[in-house]
């Protein structure tokens, strides 16, 4: 049984790897066996240590993915160090608070293009070699904010929900080709994007009070999701947004 969430062999780009959910991602997929191209703004060496500790190889790519010109180059790259694209998982985002009275045009764009265009146009080249073998899991992160509006984040909601709707047209056309697209749509997980939130008494109060699980995510609960939906426990799984919430949903 647990040969089938071995990931043995496998070749997995992670985006957003430095830290947060994309690192708890990234070592999960690692302890299931597969290798890692790592690529984020910054660089992704903690992580990368991390992965190496766990005998599995780790390359970083330091790109900014606010547009899609590095995404040819990073294909190139996994190829060139691994031979293929397995698995990818589109967790880079960016985030902007402000009332949607007065939410500017370049924090709408801004965020439109790295959670959503960027999200579109790396599974369509990812997609493009796992064609060739007739095998891929392409693993896109979505929200909560896929299913709601959220408060002070019309940009971001609006994003997340294209991704989830994107995941699902992907999966459409892809499936037959032997390609799994899927989606996380993780809770409210303690990371960088939400240090506002945990900051400000009320608001994480009131947020805590509605998760039966009684508190934030960790990158580490997001580690059995990726690895089922990159595994072949999910070969027949598609166009599905996983959510990982500790219960926020079902309130």
């Amino acid at each position: 049984m647990m040969n089938l969430f071995d990931l043995s062999g496998k070749a997995a780009i992670v985006t957003g790897a430095s830290t947060g959910l994309g690192q708890g991602m990234a070592l999960g997929l690692a302890e299931a066996g597969a290798d890692l191209v790592l690529v984020d703004y910054v660089s992704s060496d903690e992580t990368a240590e991390e992965i190496r500790k766990l005998g599995r190889k780790a390359v970083v790519v330091v790109a900014n993915l606010m547009t899609i010109d590095p995404i040819p180059s990073i294909i190139e790259k996994t190829i060139s160090e691994f031979g293929k694209v397995d698995i990818l998982v589109n967790n880079a985002g960016i985030i902007r608070r402000t009332p949607a009275i007065d939410f500017s045009e370049k924090d709408w764009d801004e965020v439109m293009a790295i959670n959503a265009k960027t999200v579109f146009f790396f599974a369509q080249a990812a997609a493009r070699d796992m064609m060739k073998r007739k095998y891929g899991k392409i693993i896109n992160i979505a929200s909560l904010l896929a299913f709601q509006g959220g408060i002070l984040v019309p940009s971001y909601a609006a994003s997340k929900g294209a991704v989830a709707q994107i995941t699902k047209a992907m999966a459409n056309e892809w499936a037959v080709h032997g390609l799994n697209i899927n989606a996380i749509a993780p809770g409210y997980m303690a990371t960088n994007n939400t240090k506002a939130l945990r900051d400000d008494p009320v608001r994480s109060k009131a947020i805590l009070d509605r998760i039966p699980a009684g508190r934030w995510g960790l990158p580490s609960d997001l580690k059995g999701a990726a690895i089922f939906l990159a595994s072949a426990a999910s070969d027949y799984v598609n166009g599905h947004v996983l959510v990982v919430d500790g219960g926020w949903l079902a309130r």
